[in-house]
């Protein structure tokens, strides 16, 4: 396996990663990370303290540069998750900022900090094999403890170049986000993947309208974010000269982690001229699809299998739907080098995860005629079974993000002793002194879907419950 980092060894003077006002050449940022990486050299596996920051992005690559397994933890991590994670993976060291401070919680390992201005002018190590693991990062924990995906570097790199393919992604691409760093969408896309092409990556730190049009405006072509930081963006273009000529100049708009509503696609297309692209990923099998850069723009789609990526929707007997209807739906199943070799310390739990070598997602979607994919939602909190029909919450959610009188919407099912389950509409008012009424929510989303897709019972909350990517914590919601 070639290396995952070519520029790293051609030490050039061009714009590799900054945060703020903090940044790194490749150069720069060749001589920090392998300075780490000498001291770390056979450490087994690393912790790093994931801030938005230089010492991240340098601790990671380091980490990889080494061919130590880095570990990812999220800075507001709980006591009782942060001990199960560092437990589960017995990491030697914790990487961390100088000045950071660490909770009780991580006084086991070893504590090194991160030098950005080291200077190491040794010849990196010699790359790792491709199956060697390159990340250990844990997922949110929703059905249990969370457990530790395994992420060799064939997968990191398989993802990484699919995207070059898809989205025509190279070396003179300036990416902005403010993505976390503890997740697949901030730290391997957003920042090894500007660093594999050779490109730059610009991290705002905290999301903001400003730091988006500041960057993209000087210079920024792509900019990652997740739907909430959408949302933002399509409320301020109104007001924002500035940010609209920003986004109109960006050659690349990408949302992920959750489904983007068509009402924010369709002002931010309308305002700038452009359209925003998603697509589909996992922890444990990084990017599956996506709309191509020269694909037809279709709000509500997460496009087509990316290069190296099969594909098939199963019924719930594994049966395998041959149907490209645009109404059967299934769970996702994916099978590509793009996978992740099983959970840490978990063998029955990666057993459980594959139907032979098919990687069951839980997700759940139909295909359009033309092979394009569309995800109605999760199959443990999503999927509602209702008079006989399997219905997807995905798309009565965007119809009712479509009335002017809704801001936010969530739909679940609950049990029901007529219809086994009736769609329940969680909604937060555009105006919660004057919110629409619940009826006609209901005769909106008649007027749009089938008339067994609308809403049973209609619920206003004032917020509903997300978690750091801002992906709606269903399961906080009931009656």
């Amino acid at each position: 396996m070639s290396s995952l980092f070519p520029a790293l060894t051609a030490r050039s003077d061009r714009p590799a990663v900054r945060f703020g006002d903090r940044a790194l050449t490749y150069d720069g940022l060749a001589s920090a990370a392998g300075a780490l990486a000498a001291r770390i050299d056979g450490a087994g596996r690393v912790a790093v303290w994931a801030t938005p920051t230089l010492e991240t992005a340098v601790a990671v690559v380091a980490a990889l540069l080494a061919g130590v397994p880095a570990v990812p933890l999220n800075p507001r991590t709980g006591e009782r998750e942060l001990a199960h994670i560092l437990d589960d993976s017995a990491p030697a060291l914790v990487l961390a900022a100088p000045g950071d401070a660490l909770p009780a919680g991580l006084a086991g390992p070893e504590r090194l900090d991160v030098d950005v201005t080291a200077v190491h002018r040794v010849p990196l190590p010699p790359e790792p094999g491709p199956e060697e693991p390159a990340l250990i990062v844990y997922t949110s924990g929703t059905t249990g403890p969370p457990k530790g995906t395994v992420l060799p570097r064939r997968a990191v790199a398989a993802s990484l170049d699919a995207l070059e393919e898809a989205w025509a992604w190279t070396a003179d691409d300036v990416l902005v986000h403010a993505l976390p760093l503890f997740h697949v969408h901030g730290l391997i896309l957003g920042v090894l993947g500007p660093l594999r092409r050779g490109g730059e990556v610009r991290h705002l730190g905290r999301f903001t309208t400003e730091g988006v049009a500041r960057e993209l405006g000087a210079g920024g072509t792509m900019l990652f974010g997740v739907p909430t930081m959408y949302h933002r963006i399509a409320e301020a273009l109104a007001d924002d000269a500035g940010l609209v000529a920003a986004l109109a100049g960006a050659r690349l708009l990408v949302s992920g982690s959750a489904a983007l509503p068509v009402h924010d696609h369709e002002r931010i297309g309308a305002a700038t001229g452009r359209r925003v692209i998603e697509r589909y990923g996992m922890t444990e099998t990084l990017m599956n699809t996506s709309i191509r850069v020269d694909g037809e723009p279709r709000p509500g789609s997460v496009g087509l299998p990316l290069p190296g990526v099969e594909l098939r929707l199963v019924e719930e007997d594994g049966s395998v739907i041959e149907a490209y209807d645009g109404e059967t739906v299934g769970e996702i199943q994916v099978r590509g080098p793009n996978l992740f070799t099983g959970y840490l310390n978990r063998p029955e739990a990666t057993a459980a995860a594959f139907d032979g070598d098919w990687f069951r997602t839980g997700d759940m979607a139909v295909r359009d005629p033309d092979g394009y994919v569309r995800i109605v939602g999760r199959k443990a909190t999503d999927l509602i079974k209702s008079g006989g029909y399997k219905i997807g919450a995905g798309e009565i959610e965007n119809a009712l993000l479509d009335h002017p009188g809704v801001r936010e919407a969530a739909v679940t099912g609950e049990p029901d002793p007529d219809l086994g389950e009736r769609i329940v509409a969680w909604v937060v008012a555009a105006d919660p002194a004057e919110p629409p009424a619940g009826q006609e929510l209901v005769d909106h989303v008649s007027g749009q879907l089938a008339p067994h897709k609308r809403p049973r019972v209609v619920r206003f909350l004032e917020s509903l419950p997300r978690n750091d990517m801002g992906k709606v914590m269903k399961k906080a919601l009931h009656g």
